[in-house]
């Protein structure tokens, strides 16, 4: 028997499936803890392995030629990375590292698409992830091409703010705080451009920082901000 520890009852991936295989495929995984910021993956690796989160959360990255971080994606705990290796045996196309200690059960690749082709529910999964990431890969391309910077980085908050809990006045609070750093990765700018563009909506009126959020206290003049510069 697995122990509490080693079970796979929380991935989301794997949530349909009868306890007894979901034990199974966990007796086929290798188990390993990371720290926080410890590389799980490396880009153009030739591992093949899929991975679920099982506590933590992970970070998928890219670098560009001079250094500069890229953020594609975050998996919190229950969610998986690494499925696009395991489907067509190419080298990594992304550097996955932890967030936060993290527990990450590793499945080798032809367990993996052995779990897809007995389980339907498992496969309509896998390819609503890779639809999922089709479509959030066309927002960044757009975004990118028709963009500039400042407004990249108001984008980046009113998708955080249309995700955040709203309270009766329709204030919405973006909690944690974001961390310029992890902006500036997500928008490919700098730490000094997410600075500046939060402090002139701040003075504009159209956000505020609390202790534990940010609070985006006019929503639909953001809006109004960004489908202009979208226009």
């Amino acid at each position: 028997m697995s122990t509490a520890l080693e079970s796979l009852d929380g991935v989301s991936l794997l949530a349909d499936l009868d306890p007894t295989r979901r034990e199974a495929i966990a007796k086929q995984c290798r188990w390993k803890k990371y720290n926080s910021s410890e590389q799980i993956i490396d880009r153009q690796s030739e591992t093949r392995d899929v991975f679920f989160v099982i506590s933590g959360s992970a970070r998928v990255v890219i670098y560009s030629q001079s250094g500069r971080e890229v953020t594609l994606d975050d998996v919190p705990t229950g969610g998986f990375f690494g499925e696009l290796a395991a489907l067509d045996g190419a080298p990594r196309s992304a550097s996955v590292m932890s967030i936060s200690e993290s527990l990450v059960a590793s499945l080798p690749p032809e367990a993996f698409l052995r779990v897809i082709r007995e389980n339907p529910s498992v496969a309509m999964l896998v390819l609503g992830r890779l639809t999922a990431i089709v479509r959030a890969a066309t927002d960044r391309i757009l975004d990118l091409s028709t963009l500039g910077a400042n407004n990249r980085v108001q984008a980046e908050i009113l998708r955080r703010a249309l995700d955040a809990k709203e309270d009766e006045d329709g204030n919405a609070f973006i909690s944690p705080i974001p961390v310029h750093g992890e902006v500036a990765s997500r928008v490919s700018t700098t730490r000094e451009t997410v600075a500046r563009v939060l402090n002139d909506l701040a003075r504009k009126g159209i956000v505020r920082r609390e202790r534990d959020a940010l609070v985006v206290t006019d929503l639909g003049r953001l809006e109004i901000m960004v489908a202009d510069m979208s226009a």
